[in-house]
């Protein structure tokens, strides 16, 4: 038996739809035909006509978008540190990339040394209490064609910068960037070159260079003997200290590399420069001499420990190990806020951006390398006491406190004001612990979280509590971390959750005015209601001596204590919306939706109407095919 032939039925197919538009383009002009063939040539002009003149007459677009693509499978790695603000990207000359792009200078730092990763950033030292004394010495390679797009990428997890160049050629660069952690007086650039080309390619690369330092003085060595031999620049200088007679001897040493790479067909080229500063204390300018010996022997010793260190890929990779394990430490505890779409409030990629900035300007003192037993020890109970800390408002209200990040002046000038303000609020001891202490003490001054008297506190009115908050590990001691939870209930009512991540001992929480028995904590969270008291007093109370709790309730003097009211519907609205109106019931706006779609369905049927039907002063004959 014979099937039925598909091409036959294909063949009527479109005899029929022929025949059809015939009959269409047969006979006068209707008004009728007129609006259908103005609608599709609107069509075509609107939706087709862009993409076509693309294609004929922008020669550029097939680069812009190879290079975009190259510039996405970079990022896609980190797509996710992105989305939950891990990580920030800042795209230098790209239109449709742009939205992903943040103002934040970016910029490494350990407490020891730190730098902007502009194309032509030079080295800056601690002065007070940031690393803002510049030496002018440049050490950064980057492969500076004229026909590279690139992006920069801050992973601040892993305290890395990644520079990321695409060309319309195809060649792909790759950079890594890091002041490590461990080793604090390092400075490690790492470059990838791919060439995918069938031809050799040769590519110019900008090198190290002194800009503004007339006491320096240049020269080059030579360090590991043999075929293994590479030739290393050694630049030493004074550094005056502003409004002072008192100067620095500083010293650096880096790799030398030619100005041109040569990378072959389908090959690559990897390079790992290594950059070692040191600097002396304040010294008069006469003991200059003795010094600059000193801090130039120093930073060429330490130069050849880290060769010796990383005499293969496995201990190269080991070194990036240890700096990124000591940056997921100090991010151990955190903070968490939900995002909100009002006007000139903090929203997350802010917090982590000035966390990252703050933290690069403190040195990881227990995490050092050479580091002696007992001060570590010493380190890790001055930790462990966070008595008095914080005592001030909550600094997400502190809009001195939350410049922008946009150049190398303004990150320092924010850094500064934030650890004068930890300073001065009772967080003294946390920071001279170093980067630990803190960002413990950061974490504590967001939510005015403090440690007074046998207990932590959660000091804060109950209306600032309109957002969703986490405050992730913050340190009891030194064998407990507690999580506490504010989340906002379908009721627009605040409601409190603590647990704990780890503890030593039994503890215990009470709620504003600690009139309701002492709750045990454990590791599943446990509710308090948010209240509100005369006069005001702390909302949640924390310790590990239960009697003191009980004691609490009557060293606490309040005259009334009632649940905290719901926030009022139109601040829930401007946060999830961005204004007041966003937030009403969903039915009002389908009702709304509702009512202008048949608004303008009967308008376009009063129009036809009268466009089809009315005689316009014009006979039109209208012709009907019988079957």
């Amino acid at each position: 038996m014979e099937r039925p032939s598909n091409s036959g039925d294909m063949s009527r197919r479109v005899g029929e739809i022929v025949r059809r538009i015939n009959r269409f383009t047969d006979g006068p002009l209707t008004r009728k035909k007129l609006v259908l063939i103005v609608l599709v040539v609107v069509f075509l002009v609107l939706y087709i006509g862009p993409t076509l003149w693309n294609s004929l007459f922008n020669t550029e677009g097939s680069v812009t978008s190879h290079q975009n693509v190259c510039h996405r499978n970079f990022i896609n790695t980190y797509q996710d540190a992105i989305n939950d603000y891990d990580a920030y990207l800042r795209l230098e000359s790209s239109a449709t990339l742009s939205t992903l792009s943040h103002n934040y200078v970016p910029y490494i730092g350990n407490g020891l040394v730190g730098m902007s990763l502009e194309h032509d950033a030079h080295i800056n030292i601690k002065h007070g209490r940031t690393l803002s004394l510049p030496v002018f010495y440049h050490p950064l390679y980057i492969i500076d064609d004229l026909d590279m797009k690139e992006s920069t990428l801050v992973d601040y997890k892993n305290g890395i910068v990644h520079r990321f160049q695409c060309s319309s050629t195809g060649i792909r660069v790759s950079y890594e960037y890091y002041a490590h952690r461990t080793i604090p007086s390092l400075f490690v650039q790492e470059i990838f070159i791919n060439n995918p080309l069938n031809v050799p390619k040769s590519l110019h690369m900008s090198i190290p260079r002194l800009s503004d330092w007339p006491t320096s003085v240049k020269q080059t060595i030579r360090l590991h003997q043999g075929v293994d031999a590479k030739e290393y620049e050694v630049v030493t200088g004074m550094v005056p200290l502003p409004d002072s007679d008192n100067v620095l001897a500083a010293s650096v040493v880096t790799r030398k590399l030619s100005n041109t790479i040569q990378v072959e067909a389908r090959d690559g080229v990897d390079l790992v420069i290594f950059t070692t500063v040191q600097y002396s204390k304040p010294i008069k300018q006469a003991d200059y001499a003795k010094h600059k010996d000193i801090v130039e022997k120093k930073a060429i010793e330490q130069m050849e420990k880290v060769i010796a260190l990383t005499g293969d890929r496995v201990a190269m990779l080991q070194l990036k190990e240890n700096h990124s394990r000591v940056w997921q430490n100090l991010w151990y505890t955190g903070f968490y806020i939900s995002d909100s779409k009002a006007e000139g409030v903090i929203n997350g990629d802010r917090i982590n951006a000035t966390i990252y900035a703050i933290l690069s300007q403190v040195r990881s003192y227990e995490y050092e390398e050479h580091i002696k037993p007992a001060t570590k020890s010493e380190l890790l109970r001055t930790l462990t006491y966070s008595e008095g800390c914080y005592e001030g408002y909550s600094t997400l209200d502190a809009y001195n406190l939350w410049k922008p990040l946009n150049s190398l002046g303004n990150l320092n000038a924010v850094t500064s004001v934030w650890m004068l303000t930890l300073e001065k609020q009772g967080c003294h001891n946390l920071l001279k612990a170093g980067a630990s202490g803190v960002n413990q003490a950061v974490i504590l001054s967001f939510g005015s979280l403090r440690f007074s008297n046998q207990h932590l506190e959660y000091n804060i009115h109950p209306s600032k509590l309109h957002r969703d908050f986490l405050f992730r590990r913050v340190n009891y001691g030194n064998m407990t971390h507690v999580n506490i939870s504010v989340i906002l209930q379908e009721d627009n009512k605040a409601a409190i959750f603590v647990a704990l991540d780890r503890s030593d001992k039994t503890y215990y929480a009470c709620d504003a005015g600690c009139l309701d028995s002492p709750v045990q904590l454990g590791p599943y969270r446990k509710y308090f209601p948010v209240k509100l008291t005369e006069p005001l007093t702390a909302i949640l109370y924390i310790t590990a001596d239960k009697q003191h709790m009980e004691d609490l309730r009557h060293a606490i003097h309040v005259h009334e204590v009632v649940e905290a009211p719901a926030h009022e519907h139109h601040i829930i609205a401007l946060h999830k919306h961005g204004h007041s109106l966003g937030g009403l019931n969903p039915l009002i706006w389908i009702s709304i939706l509702v009512l202008i779609i048949m608004f303008h369905l009967f308008l376009c049927r009063i129009i036809m109407n009268e466009f089809c039907d009315s005689g316009g002063g014009i006979s039109y004959k209208r012709l009907y095919n019988k079957a």
